[in-house]
């Protein structure tokens, strides 16, 4: 979020038109995941299908008319995100693909990828460690940390691989904000 905020400042800065956009942020969807977030009652598939919805609504209603408009489109994170948490969740793969068919291929997927022993201080700097991106939804034990890094080395894997298949444009994230944003720029 901090390197979108970034990128869309210096685009508009160098003349560009930019929209911004983001996971689970549409209204027509956005409240009602935030609502099945707050409990552990909708399958790994219902939740596919409520993030595709978010995407469909925000691809109809932002990001194409931005496209048309001569915008720059900048998401922070694209449905390669849903793809990789939903591939930790034993979701399949082809399932996923045809679930998301209908969505544009980017111009430029830019994959900030930090290790877990740089990702550690950020979340704890956040909001801590969150029951969904601990996959305590999916993995065995109580330990909220035990269970974070093991969902996370999976769901690295799994974007590693993803970026391969889609080419993603990989950034050392493991550095100063400074440093991965002139990386970004270029």
């Amino acid at each position: 979020s901090t390197q979108v905020a970034l990128l869309r400042e210096w685009l508009e800065q160098n003349g560009y038109g930019t929209v911004q956009t983001g996971l689970a942020r549409s209204a027509l969807a956005s409240k009602g995941i935030s609502r099945a977030k707050q409990g552990n009652y909708l399958s790994p598939l219902t939740m596919d299908l409520f993030y595709a919805t978010d995407f469909a609504d925000r691809l109809e209603k932002e990001i194409i008319p931005a496209l048309r408009a001569g915008f720059v489109c900048l998401t922070d994170r694209y449905i390669y995100s849903i793809i990789a948490r939903a591939l930790v969740r034993g979701v399949a793969y082809d399932w996923l693909k045809d679930l998301f068919g209908f969505a544009i291929i980017p111009d430029a997927v830019l994959y900030l990828e930090a290790d877990l022993e740089h990702l550690i201080p950020r979340v704890l700097a956040g909001e801590g460690f969150d029951y969904w991106e601990s996959g305590m939804d999916v993995l065995r034990g109580d330990d909220i940390f035990e269970n974070w890094h093991a969902y996370q080395t999976r769901l690295l894997a799994q974007y590693r691989q993803i970026g391969k298949e889609y080419r993603f444009i990989t950034v050392d994230a493991n550095r100063s904000v400074h440093e991965i944003f002139t990386d970004l720029r270029k």
